[in-house]
């Protein structure tokens, strides 16, 4: 993100300075009647700007919102599924907990881990985990139809399907490349349209053009941070995940 928060305002910089040099190229009125024909353009394409800003915005913390959310209802079904196993005999009743247990730790260290290649094979270590906890409930289910048992193999699947909400919000739900692409064509060309006004004024008034360029890459990187969890500084808290992982490590089995 970083490189990001460097570049665009370059980026921006040159598309002002080239609308600027292009309008001097180029044998202008720079008379009011003039000024006031481009005025209303620039105006439009900020609103147009401010416009897109707004709906990316809006994706973004939508998303980042229902990660939070995510998270919170995993720990939810994580920490019922422990409850129900009261359900099973002695013996599948520990083995459960235990699973469960275990898969509380890989999804804290799966979310602690920076690397991706990291994550994906704790993801892929969870899946197993998710196999094992539907072929006990499965077995137990067989055995001894009970409607206790029932209910837990309908937390099972909630964790299970937990998970795989928590896998598309988190790695694969993103703002897509064109919303990016219009957001910075529409940015370039404000920049050049403004360039074009600050020649026909005789002045390129960076005291305001480089407080406004510097607003729209705060904000830019922002949602950029939002859209991606992993590598920004806006996080998901695990909170609810930590609370459950230290509530199941002092109960006993």
């Amino acid at each position: 993100l970083w490189f990001f928060y460097f570049s665009i305002p370059l980026i921006l910089l040159l598309a002002f300075e080239a609308g600027y040099k292009i309008s001097k190229n180029i044998p202008l009125s720079t008379g009011k009647d003039t000024f006031d024909s481009v005025s209303p353009m620039v105006s439009g394409l900020l609103a147009m700007l401010a416009f897109v800003l707004a709906l990316t915005f809006s994706m973004a913390f939508t998303q980042h919102n229902l990660r939070m959310k995510n998270v919170l209802h995993d720990a939810e079904v994580i920490g019922t599924a422990y409850l129900r196993a009261d359900s099973l005999n002695e013996k599948d009743k520990i083995k459960v907990k235990q699973i469960l247990k275990k898969y509380v730790d890989t999804l804290v260290h799966a979310v602690e881990e920076a690397s991706t290649k990291e994550i994906k094979a704790m993801l892929e270590k969870s899946q197993e985990i998710h196999h094992l906890l539907w072929s006990l409930s499965i077995s137990a289910m067989n055995r001894e139809p009970t409607l206790q048992k029932g209910l837990l193999l309908q937390s099972i699947n909630e964790v299970i399907d937990s998970q795989q909400k928590r896998i598309s919000s988190g790695l694969y739900n993103r703002i897509p490349n064109s919303v990016w692409l219009i957001l910075l064509a529409i940015s370039i060309l404000t920049m050049m349209t403004m360039g074009s006004q600050a020649k026909l004024i005789q002045s390129r008034r960076m005291t305001a053009i480089i407080p406004l360029i510097l607003a729209f890459t705060a904000l830019t990187t922002t949602i950029m941070d939002l859209d991606r969890p992993k590598e920004g500084m806006i996080i998901i808290g695990q909170e609810a995940m930590l609370d459950l992982q230290k509530s199941l490590e002092m109960k006993p089995q």
